[in-house]
């Protein structure tokens, strides 16, 4: 294994992180809030933006204005159902989510969410690293390189995992930073 593609497995799991983090909701409307939100449309599991258009007019305010007017019903049952905790508003045309001010306790909870997103994403890193070093000391008792070239690769698997960790921690940082900022 390169470390170059180790840097690549790692990188794609921040993103996923910073993905996850983008999903929590910070007082603000977001229509990434809405990303893994999935309605069962026709038979079929299929995202919410394949299904509609979604917009923020305003900072508390999205709208949600669906391709197929047929699907309402479907979208309003699939947001009431996820774990955003907003209760949509149906008019016949589009679905309102308003997006209520968090009270300190709701702060908490978010952050311990979030918190939970990151363990995750330090987790998948670190199960990263375990298959590289676990590549490294193969290719040693196969004898494809030297007994100090496994420890200077490893070495290096650590040191790229510690960089990576600690970009999650930042990550984590800034979102707890916006989640409790009023």
């Amino acid at each position: 294994m390169k470390l170059s593609e180790i840097k690549d497995q790692m990188q794609k799991t921040i993103e996923s992180t910073q993905r996850s983090f983008n999903t929590i909701r910070t007082g603000r409307a977001n229509a990434s809030l809405l990303d893994r939100v999935t309605v069962e449309y026709y038979g079929s599991e299929t995202s919410l933006k394949a299904l509609a258009n979604i917009s923020t007019p305003d900072a508390s305010t999205i709208l949600i204005q669906p391709f197929d007017r047929g699907s309402m019903a479907q979208i309003e049952k699939a947001i009431s159902l996820s774990d955003i905790g907003i209760t949509p508003n149906n008019d016949g045309q589009i679905i309102r989510l308003n997006i209520p001010p968090l009270t300190a306790q709701r702060r908490q909870e978010l952050v311990k969410i979030a918190s939970k997103y990151a363990e995750e994403g330090k987790v998948a890193i670190r199960n990263i690293r375990r298959d590289a070093v676990d590549a490294a000391r193969k290719q040693e008792k196969n004898h494809e390189i030297s007994e100090d070239e496994s420890k200077d690769l490893q070495e290096q698997i650590q040191k790229i995992t510690n960089e990576h960790i600690t970009k999650i921690d930042e990550l984590l940082k800034v979102k707890e930073k916006d989640i409790t900022t009023v």
